[in-house]
């Protein structure tokens, strides 16, 4: 897979997935722009990735303030010339103390949906401006296999990245004649500090679990619903982006990409 000359935008870069994402796109020869609400964060991992030999540049971006993204991607355009690639990354999954409620309430209906959802929409609706005068583009939204089916957990969750999963489709359909592929990749069990939070609660709320650790917990349902018998990474989803983000790719489009060890198999 070769990604040279290719301009990535990763939204959600400071950490985790999106991380990952940034990291594998410079690997395979992207410049690549690291964005995120938290810059100090994206900051860090854009000196990091430039110190080892690659072109990145931070942006602050609110993914739910269309002007914050225009910002984005007009500073991309700035400073690299163009844009081939989106990757969708930033989101969330709950308004803060959901960890303290029995159910969600308006506001985590109400923040999930504006940065999971309207985000992802903004911020594509911003790229697309750019790659519709190149007749290019790849567009990677990251939803989830919670997408795949309700859950108790954090419906407002599952709900938003279902409509990741509609959106992808939705868009495929709209930009395929302007030579713009859209995918989702949906990744599965990942320990990371959203899991560690829905660890935690499960085990306040369910005296059953008695003093079981987070960890403990999570790596229990890896048993007993994945077939291959081991987590996801956010490496696997890196990989499978720079897949999609490549020309290898360039007959899939509007397709949501299960990235879980069998655990679900549509």
């Amino acid at each position: 897979m070769d990604l040279n000359g290719k301009i990535a935008i990763v939204t959600g870069a400071g950490r985790g997935i999106g991380r990952a994402i940034a990291e594998k796109m410079v690997e395979y020869g992207a410049k690549v722009v690291v964005a995120d609400l938290a810059v100090d964060t994206v900051v860090r991992v854009a000196d990091e990735l430039t110190q080892d030999g690659h072109e990145a540049e931070a942006i602050a971006v609110d993914v739910t303030r269309a002007s914050s993204v225009d910002r984005m991607v007009r500073g991309t355009v700035a400073r690299f010339g163009q844009v081939d690639i989106l990757v969708n990354n930033a989101g969330i999954y709950a308004a803060p103390g959901w960890e303290d409620r029995n159910r969600p309430n308006d506001r985590d209906w109400d923040m999930i949906y504006s940065v999971n959802v309207k985000g992802v929409s903004k911020a594509t609706d911003a790229a697309v401006r750019q790659m519709r005068r190149r007749q290019y583009g790849k567009i990677i939204n990251i939803a989830s296999v919670a997408g795949r089916q309700g859950g108790t957990d954090n419906p407002p969750y599952n709900v938003s990245k279902a409509g990741v999963i509609s959106l992808t489709q939705a868009y495929a359909l709209e930009l395929a004649s302007d030579n713009i592929n859209v995918n989702a990749i949906c990744p599965g069990l990942l320990w990371t500090p959203m899991w560690e939070r829905i660890a935690k609660r499960r085990i306040r709320m369910d005296e059953s679990m008695g003093r079981l650790s987070p960890r403990r917990h999570f790596n229990r349902i890896v048993s007993e619903r994945i077939p291959l018998g081991r987590e996801q990474t956010p490496e696997d989803i890196g990989n499978l982006a720079v897949f999609l983000a490549s020309d290898l790719s360039e007959n899939i489009t509007g397709q949501a990409i299960n990235v879980n060890g069998g655990s679900r198999l549509d």
